[in-house]
């Protein structure tokens, strides 16, 4: 489990600002204003930052669920650690807004972020996380 002074940098791909049109399936319509910060598979172990799989499919603060708000304030809501790199994996893959696929996104159109730029995940406590574009 992650700690108060935690965290990690990613770099922002395409498919992270755009996630609802630039995607590599076809497994819906494409949908506009999605995003999400992906989490780098050493970073999800060594923080313990799993999806469902390796919280039997239970919402847990801390553990798949994170309270969350933006250095900058634009962004306040809760991220869920979600997706998985192959079937039956437990750890996250992704961060993204509960329930709202969008809420990354449109933190990222506030922010004007684009590919190539780096986004700092950082923990407050164990439950609590801040973002930042740097």
């Amino acid at each position: 489990m992650a700690n108060a002074g935690d965290g990690f940098e990613v770099v922002l791909s395409q498919s992270h600002v755009a996630w609802g049109t630039y995607r590599f399936t076809n497994s819906r319509e494409p949908i506009n204003g999605e995003g999400y910060i992906p989490i780098p598979l050493n970073n999800a172990r060594r923080l313990g930052l799993f999806n469902g799989n390796g919280t039997n499919h239970v919402d847990i603060l801390g553990k798949n669920l994170f309270e969350c708000e933006s250095v900058d304030g634009y962004f306040h809501g809760i991220l869920r650690a979600q997706g998985s790199r192959s079937l039956g994996d437990i750890y996250a893959k992704q961060f993204a807004g509960d329930g709202d696929l969008k809420a990354l996104g449109r933190w990222y159109a506030q922010i004007g972020a684009r590919p190539g730029d780096r986004i700092r995940v950082y923990w407050i406590s164990k439950v609590k996380i801040q973002i930042e574009k740097l």
